[in-house]
C-alpha cells in the first residue's frame, strides 16, 4: 500500500506523468495507469488517501485483481544470441534451432532473423536528453576521493565527493563527507538544496545501497529514508538504471568536471578536520559556477539566476530529521524493543492486528506506525534494559467488546512498570492475590444484581 499511496502523491500533488511515476516507484506505466483509474474512479484525493489505512486503501483502489496474461511465444535474448553469433562458424540458423529446442512454440526462422535485425539496429542509439528548468537534479560520487591528514600521525585517510548537478543550468554543488552510508548521503541533499535554494521536481541518483535498497534494472525499491525525505521536500526519485551511465550523463560530466577543477587543485594541499576541507572546496565551488561556460557564453551561476531559479520548488519550512525504519514485534506487556529499551504501544493492537508494528526512529524520538498511522510516539531513551510507558492512553481500551482483556491487560501492565521502575514499596490497598504477583480483575458493579437474580 506504501507504493499505492507514492503513486498518488506523485501523480496529484508533483504532477508527474505515468512514466516518471514508474521508473521512480518501480513498476509499470500499466500499473501506474491502473492505480490512477481506480483511485479517480473511486472519488479519491489527497485528503482522503491519506484519512484511509492500508487495507481500507487496498479494498476501495485495487479491488478484484484480473490475471496477467502470459506472452504465447517466448523472446530470444538476443544480447545472448548476439554474442554467440560473434563465435566463428555460429550461423543465426544454428541459434534459431537451439532457441526452437529449449521453445517449440517459439518464432519460425524468418521472423527470428526479423527481430534480430531490429535488436541491431536499436542498439546503439543514443537519445538527446532536454532538461526543463527546475525538473532535475542529479547527483552522484566521485571516482577520485580527497583525503585527509592526521596531523599527529600523518596518516592519510579517504573520504568521499558528492556532486550535484541541475538540468537545465548545470550549476554544481560540490562536498566532501566522510562515508556514503545513510546519514551523509541525506545530509548532503538537504545542503545542496540549502545551496541552489530550491527543490527539483525529480532527484536522479545512481542505484547505490543509501537511495536504493533493492537495486534493479526495472523495479528498484527506493531506501524509505530517502524516500521520506524526497517526500519531505515535495520531490521524487528516479533511480538510474544499473551500467547505464547515459541515464545520468549530466552528473556523469560534472563530476569529471568537479575532479578537474576542484580535486586537481587541492592535489598539493593538505587539510586535518573534514570542515576544513569543504571550506576549500566552497571557495573553488564557487569559482567553478563563475567560469564561462563557451556554448553558453555565460557561466552556471548566470544561467541559473536567468532561466532556473524561478522555476525551482521552494524549501520547506523545516530541515528533514533523518530517520530509520525498524520493525518490531509487539510483546505480551504491549511493548516493544528497540536498542535495548522497551516502549508501549495500545494493548488492543496486540489482541486485534497481530504483533508485529514499524518504528520511524530519529535521534530524538520514536515513533510507532501500523498500517501507516502513528499510534504512539515516545521521547527516545538510550538507558538500557528500561521501559517507556503511557499508562492511561495505552493500558486501556475503548472497545467495549474488549473491556475484560483491557483490563487485565492494563493491570499486568501497572504490574510490569511497577517492577521496571523498581518499586518495592507494597500498597495496603493490595489484596494477598496482587501481593503474590498474580494480577487481580476488578468485578464488574453489576455482579451482585445479578447472582441475585
Amino acid at each position: 500500500m506504501h507504493r499505492i499511496r507514492e503513486i498518488l502523491r506523485q501523480k496529484w500533488d508533483l504532477q508527474r506523468t505515468h512514466r516518471e511515476i514508474a521508473g521512480s516507484v518501480g513498476c509499470s506505466v500499466g500499473a501506474v495507469c491502473n492505480v490512477v483509474r481506480r483511485a479517480t474512479a473511486a472519488a479519491l484525493d489527497l485528503a482522503s488517501v491519506a484519512e484511509l489505512d492500508d487495507s481500507e486503501l487496498e479494498l476501495r483502489v485495487q479491488g478484484d485483481r484480473a490475471e496477467p496474461t502470459v506472452p504465447k511465444r517466448a523472446v530470444p535474448d538476443f544480447a545472448a544470441v548476439h554474442v554467440e553469433h560473434l563465435r566463428p562458424s555460429v550461423t543465426l540458423e544454428l541459434l534459431h534451432l537451439e532457441y526452437l529446442a529449449s521453445n517449440p512454440e517459439g518464432y519460425r526462422y524468418t521472423q527470428f532473423c526479423e527481430l534480430y535485425r531490429r535488436w541491431l539496429e536499436r542498439r546503439r542509439l543514443s537519445m538527446r536528453q532536454v532538461h526543463g528548468a527546475g525538473e532535475k537534479a542529479f547527483v552522484d560520487y566521485s571516482g577520485q576521493r580527497p583525503h585527509l591528514v592526521d596531523p599527529k600521525t600523518g596518516e592519510c585517510a579517504k573520504v568521499e565527493l558528492f556532486v550535484m548537478v541541475l538540468g537545465a543550468s548545470n550549476l554544481t554543488y560540490v562536498e566532501a563527507t566522510m562515508t556514503q552510508r545513510g546519514a551523509d548521503f541525506i545530509a548532503s541533499h538537504m545542503r545542496a538544496f540549502e545551496y541552489i535554494g530550491g527543490v527539483t521536481v525529480a532527484t536522479v541518483c545512481d542505484q547505490l545501497r543509501s537511495g536504493v535498497s533493492r537495486p534493479c534494472r526495472y523495479e528498484p525499491q527506493i531506501q524509505r529514508t530517502y524516500e521520506a525525505m524526497a517526500s519531505h521536500y515535495g520531490t521524487t526519485v528516479l533511480p538510474a538504471r544499473p551500467r547505464s551511465p547515459r541515464d545520468k550523463a549530466k552528473v556523469e560530466v560534472g563530476v569529471q568536471i568537479a575532479e578537474r577543477w576542484i580535486l586537481a587543485r587541492l592535489r598539493n594541499e593538505e587539510f586535518a578536520p573534514l570542515e576544513a576541507l569543504n571550506a576549500r572546496i566552497a571557495e573553488l565551488l564557487e569559482d567553478l559556477n563563475g567560469r564561462v561556460m563557451r556554448r553558453y557564453s555565460m557561466s552556471r551561476r548566470e544561467l541559473f539566476e536567468r532561466s532556473e531559479r524561478a522555476h525551482l520548488r521552494p524549501l520547506p519550512s523545516e530541515r528533514f530529521a533523518y530517520c530509520s525504519f525498524e520493525r518490531a514485534t509487539i510483546n505480551i506487556d504491549y511493548h516493544v524493543a528497540f536498542d535495548d529499551h522497551f516502549y508501549s504501544v495500545p494493548c488492543q493492537l496486540r489482541y486485534d492486528h497481530g504483533p508485529v508494528v514499524e518504528l520511524r526512529v530519529t535521534a530524538g524520538t520514536i515513533e510507532v506506525l501500523h498500517k501507516n498511522r502513528r499510534v504512539a510516539s515516545h521521547a527516545r531513551s538510550y538507558a538500557k534494559h528500561q521501559h517507556t510507558t503511557i499508562p492511561r492512553a495505552h493500558a486501556r481500551s475503548s472497545s467495549a467488546a474488549a473491556r475484560v482483556d483491557a483490563v487485565a491487560a492494563g493491570v499486568v501492565g501497572r504490574h510490569g512498570r511497577r517492577q521496571h521502575a523498581g518499586a518495592g514499596r507494597e500498597d495496603s490497598r493490595e489484596s494477598a492475590a496482587s501481593r503474590a504477583g498474580l494480577p487481580h480483575l476488578p468485578r464488574p458493579a453489576s455482579s451482585r444484581e445479578d447472582l441475585r437474580r
